[in-house]
This record gives C-alpha cells, sequence and structure tokens, in this order.
C-alpha cells in the first residue's frame, strides 16, 4: 500500500464531504471544490496553509497527536476514521522496512473452537483480519453455505464475486460497503499485510462494484446490528450480531449470529439446523448448484 497516495485521498475525501455551511463559516464567490477549501480545513485545525497543504499530499510523518487530533476534529471525523488517520501516521512514521516478514498464519485455539461448536443454536465463526472464516460451526456453515464453497472462505470475495450475493443478502450494497471498510481498516492496521494487499488487488481487478467503493475511502469497523438474509433453503430471516476480538489471538475475531426466542428469524433457524444435520457437504454443493 502507498501510504502517501492513501493518506492524500483519505484526506481529501473527507474535506469533500463537509461544508463551509456546517462548519458555520461565511460562503464567498464562487467555490471550485466539492467541500471545504484547503485553507479552511487548516484554520479550523490551527495550522498554515502551507503545513495543512503537505499533510493532504501524503506527509504525516511526525505529525504529533494533537496536530491529528486538531484534524480530526476540522474534518468532523468519527471514531473509526480518527483511528483510520492514526493507523495511517502509525505506518508513515515507520517508513518502508525492508526483510519484514509475512504475518504467521493465526491458528484458532481448541478451547475457542469449543465455544463455537457448543452453540447449536447460533451460527458463529473465527475471522481473521482479512475476514477469511478459518472455524464455524455446522449452523454458520449452514447459513454461509454458498460462500463455503470457496476456498478460502471469505464473505467479501462471496459478495463481490459470486452472482448470487446480491439475492443472499438482502441489503447487498451495505454489506458490500461494510465489508469494504473493514479491509481498508485493516489495509492501515497492516500495511505489510501481502495476503490482505493480493485480497484487495484481487478484488480491485474482477470487480467494479469493488472497485468503485474501493475509491470512496470510507471505513467500517464491525461490532454489531443486522443482516437480512435470504437463504436457497429456509427463506429470509433477519438476524441479530455480535463481533468481539478474541484476547490474546491478535487479528482474530469471533462473530456469532442470534434471533429472539419465537420470532420467524428463531424458526428460520431450527429449520436450518434441520436441514444441516441431514446434509453432507456434497449434499450442499448440489443444492447450491441448483439455486444458480
Amino acid at each position: 500500500m502507498n501510504n502517501r497516495a492513501e493518506v492524500s485521498a483519505f484526506l481529501r475525501s473527507r474535506r469533500d464531504k463537509i461544508t463551509p455551511e456546517q462548519m458555520g463559516l461565511p460562503v464567498y464567490g464562487r467555490r471550485r471544490v466539492a467541500g471545504l477549501r484547503r485553507a479552511e480545513v487548516a484554520m479550523l485545525a490551527g495550522v498554515s496553509v502551507d503545513y495543512y497543504t503537505r499533510l493532504e499530499r501524503g506527509d504525516l510523518r511526525s505529525a504529533s497527536d494533537s496536530v491529528l487530533d486538531a484534524l480530526a476534529q476540522a474534518l468532523r471525523l468519527d471514531d473509526t476514521e480518527r483511528d483510520h488517520l492514526f493507523a495511517l501516521a502509525r505506518a508513515a512514521n515507520a517508513g518502508p522496512v525492508r526483510g519484514r516478514r509475512r504475518p504467521m498464519k493465526a491458528t484458532v485455539r481448541p478451547s475457542v473452537l469449543r465455544i463455537i461448536e457448543g452453540l447449536h443454536d447460533q451460527p458463529a465463526y473465527v475471522r481473521n483480519n482479512r475476514l477469511d472464516i478459518l472455524a464455524a460451526n455446522p449452523l454458520a456453515r449452514a447459513l454461509h453455505c454458498q460462500a463455503f464453497e470457496h476456498e478460502p472462505v471469505n464473505p467479501c470475495r462471496f459478495v463481490f464475486l459470486d452472482p448470487r450475493a446480491p439475492a443472499f443478502y438482502r441489503d447487498w450494497e451495505r454489506v458490500a460497503r461494510d465489508g469494504v471498510g473493514v479491509l481498508r481498516v485493516e489495509a492501515a492496521r497492516s500495511p505489510y499485510d501481502r495476503e490482505l494487499q493480493n485480497l484487495i488487488g484481487e478484488l480491485s481487478t474482477r470487480s467494479d462494484a469493488f472497485r468503485t467503493m474501493w475509491g470512496a475511502h470510507d471505513v467500517h469497523v464491525h461490532t454489531d446490528g443486522t443482516k437480512r438474509f435470504r437463504h436457497p433453503v429456509v427463506g429470509e430471516l433477519e438476524l441479530a450480531h455480535e463481533t468481539l476480538a478474541l484476547p490474546g489471538d491478535a487479528g482474530l475475531s469471533l462473530t456469532v449470529y442470534n434471533a429472539e426466542s419465537g420470532t420467524p428469524a428463531a424458526d428460520a433457524l431450527q429449520l436450518l439446523a434441520s436441514w444441516a444435520a441431514t446434509r453432507t457437504p456434497a449434499d450442499v454443493a448440489v443444492q447450491s448448484e441448483t439455486e444458480r
């Protein structure tokens, strides 16, 4: 990842989203920019125009925390965007490192495997920072049966490269944008993760939608929310989900879906569990093939 290009594009994209009226600034004459001018951001952040121009050209080296905080306030960054800015600054100050070793392949601890296997009525899986699913219980495999046809299992790759994804995710565009936002956050946190860069490159090459969303420079962090599915076997269901970082396992997180008891979604999960119990992997592949 080219840090200077990432910093420059991120700051410009945030500046373009803010109008002078939002910041209580007077508007004079004809404006040639969509949002704030550089001089206006510099004034709001309490720095010189020359210094802000240097920052927006991608040079965050030696930028202090106080300057980054002022910049975040001037651009109205939310917590995720602020953290992203600080991650880009850390990468800039670290500089290029030759001979950096590739990250070790993450493994899921046996105790975590027992936890997800014990959640019989809740789909649960463990993923890494690239969104690869490393372990899943039977109900999660049944819920995402189409995504599990591909190796490595990666929901973001499924969203953008499998033509069945827009039918499976009832809010496909939101799911897609969230996934892109997660990858962009991770790209700043782990700028030397070769496999992550390969995934981003593959999706950018093969998907026009991904390339467009990636160019927006939006960032996102998965914590909780709801997703609406249209499953090929049990039909429509809406599930709440929680995503928790696994202490002691850097880059790994646990995602669990659930439905309130007595709701149609809970009934659909029970039906899905029954279906999964009677299916072999080959059966699932055949079933998914008939849905194409």
